[in-house]
């Protein structure tokens, strides 16, 4: 364990981390029992709260979804002392009122991943964690509640469907996903139910960068690019305005996700 006294931590890529949304005042090289995580921590603060921020694919965005160390990423958040969890992602829209430019808090999600680690309990002590509901709400209500004070368009829920990633999805599948989810992204999963299992609150921020390809229009990676760079500005403003009003320690059922899971 390091004692960074930063109880809340932002998962993001290195674009946010390069946007001036903090300054590191301290980086820390964490080793963890799943091997290296994507990044160094970097320590510093938004306002007066303490925070600590892992670039999930790498600096440079050099790890895809499919490969990153997960396990590793939500430990060392863990190992530094973060409690609580804002995670920034970048999405495809499966329904047109869900806007390329809108922002999502997201209060489901479906799993299609095919083939990552899913758990931190493999063995010995077996745990079943409850997602019915898998995020925090507490932090949830700050994240809408800071976005409608700025007036930035965010949708206060929807259902995330997580594919494995590196490819975008076939017209076919992104037409059975519809039926059935309102976002598509390649990094919630399991990123969302690591936090839960070392009792950690969580919440997602997802940026829209362009519709699925259910709307007759293959996507094309540099146009994701360019919308995130435009988004980039919206979601750091959300983060500067909510984590300063966030608690340490919440009143949410988080803490205790493990209390009637062992068996």
């Amino acid at each position: 364990m390091h004692d960074a006294n930063a109880s809340i931590g932002i998962i993001g890529g290195s674009g946010l981390y390069d946007s001036g949304l903090f300054t590191a005042e301290e980086t820390v090289k964490v080793s963890t029992p799943y091997g290296a995580p994507s990044s160094n921590v970097e320590i510093g603060r938004i306002g007066d709260a303490r925070v600590a921020f892992i670039a999930r694919h790498g600096k440079g965005h050099v790890i895809p979804a499919h490969r990153v160390n997960y396990r590793a990423n939500i430990w060392a958040l863990k190992s530094v002392g973060v409690k609580r969890i804002y995670s920034v992602q970048t999405v495809g829209s499966l329904k047109m009122e869900m806007e390329p430019g809108h922002l999502v808090v997201p209060d489901q999600f479906i799993d299609f991943t095919k083939k990552r680690d899913y758990s931190f309990y493999d063995g010995g002590k077996t745990y079943h964690i409850s997602l019915a509901d898998p995020f925090c709400n507490e932090l949830r209500e700050i994240l809408i509640r800071s976005a409608g004070k700025l007036g930035i368009k965010t949708h206060g829920s929807g259902t995330y469907v997580c594919i494995e990633g590196p490819r975008f999805s076939t017209r076919a599948e992104s037409k059975m996903f519809r039926n059935f989810a309102d976002i598509i992204g390649m990094t919630l999963v399991p990123e969302c139910q690591l936090a839960r299992e070392l009792e950690m609150c969580y919440a997602s921020l997802c940026q829209i960068t362009d519709y699925d390809v259910w709307a007759e229009k293959p996507v094309d990676a540099h146009e994701i690019i360019a919308t995130m760079q435009k988004n980039i500005e919206n979601i750091k403003r959300i983060l500067a305005v909510a984590i300063p009003e966030t608690p340490e320690q919440g009143t949410c059922a988080c803490a205790r996700a493990l209390e009637f899971a062992g068996v």
